[in-house]
């Protein structure tokens, strides 16, 4: 996931049975359609697991299926069978092999990652198309030719080994990345010579939800880590102890020097970054996924440590420094955030240098003499410039519709780069001078398609409450709306996220076959600021789910889809979304696509990265929170005699962020009910993640197999 996908702070036994497996790229592709089988589910065990909280009895039959599949040769074999039962309904779906084929062409475009400055060095990503993972290059000068400094595609034979973040030291001399094997959010961190193309003797293990930034000098460089866990533990157990190391170059790992540690305080996070003078190392600690943060500054050189701010109230993120003024982004004072200095040696004196407008301000960057404002105005991008003192400068001219990102860059270079996508546009990089304002394309698309073939507008839609929710509709221009059409309706809803406008190969393909593409700015995202996530987390979560219903209710009153025809879709935190509004709502919709979600409530916080999500969620352990979660719970919630919609759940068994537990358990339970005829299955990945990490060829064949499900359910005709 994202950075801010479950806000993962800065957000294997060989026990695991080879299944008939989740249909990779190949097996999609040849499977050709046959008579649908007559549906028997694997028999799952149902034990007799109870919990007794606050007075009420909660039954768990499934909670042997939250062990880990690499460690339980029971729950592998589960597995096993539950793909076998669902790669056999795919395989006669006649839209899986069109699909598989209009997404493998939608992908086969060259493109490119936002390039990095460091010394005459430039550091980008290509990807020629349909490799696996995206290629690390260096350029010397902007005009450069491209070397290959990083391949990760020769590092395993499924191409699921992936480069994960990657930071040059400020003279380019050497290159710091981390290596992200199966889709896990486990790091190792490599260093390797620029010049050479060899790695250095460096490697640091057990590292997760970490920044990585050099030392001014380049002697070494800061990350976060924690503990290494036990014995077959390393995807379940509970991630604390988090702390901040400094990692001399030529040195092992066993003499990195601690550099900030709250053992009395096991649960905060730490992540560190380098001021740009160098002086300081600024230490950001959080509690949960919620942004607010307290700050700690280091001297690089050693001394005491200076305490900037400890109540974990507010979001701080550091822009620049000059000498003991240090400008930040804030929502102290104004929830939309704005711009601030302060002195670190009185840091409880702010001074406002940009004040809070009707627009999110998400992002700010110095490049050179400048600072980039990045903002969303009702989920669009805007950027404009600013002095370092505040004034502004001018505006940088976007599309109308669509997203910006990247701007950033450093003190002593005036230009930055960013990239700007829409929802039939991809993505096309942009070299900036700040000095003279002009934008100039770096890399561009060659594209198999016509964007101008698609329609992407906003509209505004009533929730139950009577609160305007925006959402984007996107199209093939001249569909026939007459009668409606099949239609995917999209949606997160949590955490401060924002849905923004972004260009999907899997998407289009949908709407090049007659679909429709929605999705809905659903309260407990970040598009309006922190009230706006504020009014859709906690006890007050029931406001996404009821958003998410409106917007349904709403494509199909508006004739955009026809009823029968409207398929819902979400991950992680969106997982939760697709189940909890199906439990509400099965009448509404002709099929679910719940991906590695949140489904229950009730222990969510035992597990890896889950205790951080208290923040949007509440704590099970707390009544009036246990009662809230029970209320909406997917697993809990499920209602034997009503007709339930189509639904292919989707996790994988590497998932360490949601741990595939939630989805094996909810799945038991959908197939133990009476919900009617239709199908109810499960599709797991193998040596796949939350998300990142996943080759060209598992993300191409999992949504050839979900839209194949969706167009079959929703009456989508794909020839």
């Amino acid at each position: 996931m994202p950075r801010k996908d479950m806000r993962a702070p800065l957000a294997l036994a060989a026990l695991m049975m080879t299944p008939a497996a989740a249909p990779t790229a190949a097996n999609a592709a040849d499977s050709a359609a046959a008579p649908a089988p007559a549906l028997a589910y694997p028999a799952t065990e149902r034990g007799s697991t109870v919990d007794r909280q606050f007075g009420i009895d909660v039954a768990d039959p499934y909670r042997w299926l939250e062990d880990d599949v690499r460690v339980n040769p029971k729950v592998a074999a589960w597995v096993a069978e539950q793909n076998k039962v669902t790669d056999a309904y795919l395989a006669t779906l006649p839209g899986r092999e069109a699909f598989h084929k209009r997404m493998t062409e939608l992908y086969n475009y060259e493109r490119f990652g936002l390039p990095t400055k460091a010394g005459t060095h430039y550091f980008y990503t290509r990807n020629d198309g349909l490799q696996p993972q995206s290629v690390l290059y260096v350029r010397d000068g902007l005009k450069g030719e491209g070397r290959v400094l990083i391949d990760p595609n020769a590092w395993a034979k499924d191409g699921a080994t992936a480069l994960g973040e990657w930071n040059p030291s400020e003279d380019g001399k050497y290159l710091l990345y981390s290596v992200q094997d199966g889709g896990t959010d486990w790091r190792i961190v490599r260093v390797k010579d620029v010049a050479t193309g060899q790695d250095t003797s460096d490697e640091i293990r057990w590292v997760k939800f970490s920044a990585l930034d050099w030392a001014k000098d380049g002697s070494g460089f800061y990350y976060s880590r924690f503990p290494e866990p036990k014995e077959g533990q390393a995807f379940q157990s509970l991630n604390e102890n988090h702390a901040v190391y400094f990692h001399k170059l030529g040195t092992p790992q066993s003499e990195d020097v601690l550099i900030h540690a709250t053992p009395d305080e096991p649960k905060l996070n730490h992540s560190a970054v380098v001021t740009d003078d160098g002086k300081y190392v600024l230490v950001v600690s959080s509690k949960g996924t919620d942004e607010r943060y307290g700050l700690t500054l280091h001297p690089a050189k050693g001394g005491a440590a200076i305490p900037l701010v400890d109540d974990y109230a507010n979001n701080w993120e550091y822009v620049t420094n000059a000498g003991s003024r240090f400008t930040f982004l804030t929502n102290k004072g104004a929830p939309r955030a704005r711009l601030v200095s302060l002195d670190i040696r009185k840091p409880g004196e702010i001074t406002e240098l940009v004040p809070e407008s009707q627009s999110t301000l998400v992002g700010a960057s110095r490049v050179g003499n400048r600072i980039i404002l990045s903002y969303l105005g009702d989920a669009k991008s805007q950027a404009v410039m600013i002095g370092l003192d505040g004034k502004p400068i001018s505006a940088i001219r976007l599309a109308d519709i669509g997203s910006a990102k990247g701007f950033g860059g450093n003190p002593r270079d005036a230009e930055t780069f960013y990239e700007f996508s829409s929802y039939a546009t991809p993505t096309t990089i942009f070299r900036l001078d700040t000095v003279t304002g002009k934008s100039e394309v770096f890399a561009a698309p060659k594209l198999t398609f016509d964007p101008k073939q698609f329609s992407v507008e906003q509209r505004f839609y009533k929730s139950k409450d009577g609160t305007q929710i925006p959402m984007f509709v996107v199209m093939k221009k001249g569909l026939d709306r007459s009668k409606g059409s099949p239609t995917l309706l999209y949606g997160y809803g949590g955490f401060n996220v924002s849905q923004v406008p972004g260009f999907s190969p899997t998407k289009l393909a949908w709407m090049d076959k007659g679909g429709v593409f929605a999705v809905a700015n659903l309260r407990g995202g970040g598009e309006y600021g922190k009230a706006w996530h504020d009014a859709g987390r906690l006890d007050k979560k029931q406001n996404v789910f009821d958003d998410f219903i409106a917007a349904g209710e709403y494509l199909i009153a508006e004739g955009i889809a026809g009823k029968g025809q409207l398929v819902i879709e979400g991950g992680s935190n969106g997982g939760l979304l697709v189940g909890a509004v199906t439990n509400q709502r099965p009448d509404l919709f002709a099929a679910a696509l719940p991906a590695v979600g949140v489904m229950d409530m009730l222990r969510f916080d035992r597990f890896t990265a889950g205790r951080y999500w208290t923040d949007d969620y509440g704590y099970p352990s707390k009544e009036a929170d246990f009662r809230n979660l029970l209320g909406y719970s997917p697993y809990h919630n499920i209602k034997g005699g009503a007709a339930y919609p189509a639904i292919l759940v989707t996790t994988a068994d590497t998932d360490d962020r949601v741990v595939p537990g939630h989805s094996f358990k909810y799945t038991a339970e959908l197939q133990h009910e009476d919900i009617g005829p239709k199908p109810h299955l499960i599709r797991v990945e193998t040596r796949a993640g939350h998300g990142s990490g996943k080759p060209v060829d598992k993300i191409i064949a999992e949504a050839a197999d979900k839209y194949a499900f969706a167009a079959k359910w929703t009456g989508l005709k794909v020839e």
